[in-house]
């Protein structure tokens, strides 16, 4: 946990010492200190307006970054991506292989060395680029033709709405379970099926954008941070380039 601001250790101060001045025999009076006091307010909210609140400011923010790990299909990905509502960009990782996705529009590169394309995340298959033709690839920006697979499931990792939309639903009855802290911001914590349905910081601090979240069943752990940071993207140069074909090698 983020040590709490010295701001707010003196605030805590104050009202202990408050407390004691208002010592009436054995009883003391208004000593407890309130935790959404100076907060956006949400975290006096029921559980489910608080989600539909973190979840309208994620969707109106123009920009965020997310940092973390997502278990799907069997795989862990690890992913490190800055998303906009035209495109994103970041390091995915998978297997011991990592490779860069960069979206423009609909305009979708991945970046990889040779050996990701000369045997990829699979065995060698049909379609797999042989040697010659993965030291072509490696080190530059080969476009995802729209009608190959793989342009949906990478694509994916760029799209901030459908990314967020999966990521940001927790399982089962909501309820809020305690407040925290996530890099100096105080945050109140909601929680599905008491927890097993994953759990959600959401800031206090400013608009309630969500802050952390744990997935359901151990599906993995995102941090997200820089909410509304533009950041520019740009298709890169030819030489940079390498336009495959129709259809990527397998991997």
């Amino acid at each position: 946990m983020t040590p709490i601001r010295q701001g707010r250790n003196r605030s805590a101060a104050l009202a202990i010492a408050m407390c004691a001045l208002a010592v009436t025999g054995t009883v003391l009076t208004g000593c407890a200190e309130d935790p959404n006091e100076g907060t956006n307010g949400v975290g006096r909210l029921p559980a489910e307006k608080i989600q539909a609140k973190t979840r309208t400011a994620a969707e109106s923010a123009g920009a965020v970054r997310l940092h973390g790990n997502v278990v799907s299909g069997g795989r862990t990905y690890a992913l490190d991506m800055r998303l906009k509502t035209d495109g994103g960009e970041g390091s995915v990782t998978t297997e011991g292989a990592t490779f860069q996705l960069l979206r423009v529009g609909e305009q979708l590169f991945v970046k990889a060395d040779a050996a990701f394309w000369s045997h990829g995340a699979g065995q060698g298959g049909e379609g797999t680029a042989d040697a010659a033709a993965a030291s072509k690839l490696g080190g530059k920006f080969v476009k995802v033709p729209q009608g190959d697979p793989s342009y949906r499931k990478f694509s994916g990792f760029t799209d901030k709405g459908v990314l967020l939309d999966g990521l940001l639903t927790l399982h089962g009855k909501l309820a809020t379970d305690g407040h925290d802290e996530q890099a100096g911001i105080r945050t109140i914590r909601i929680s599905g099926g008491k927890g097993s349905g994953g759990t959600l910081e959401v800031s206090l601090e400013g608009k309630p954008y969500p802050l952390r979240l744990e997935r359901a069943g151990g599906a993995g752990t995102l941090t997200f941070s820089a909410w509304g940071q533009d950041f520019s993207l740009r298709e890169p140069e030819k030489n940079e380039t390498v336009d495959y074909g129709r259809q990527l090698p397998t991997s």
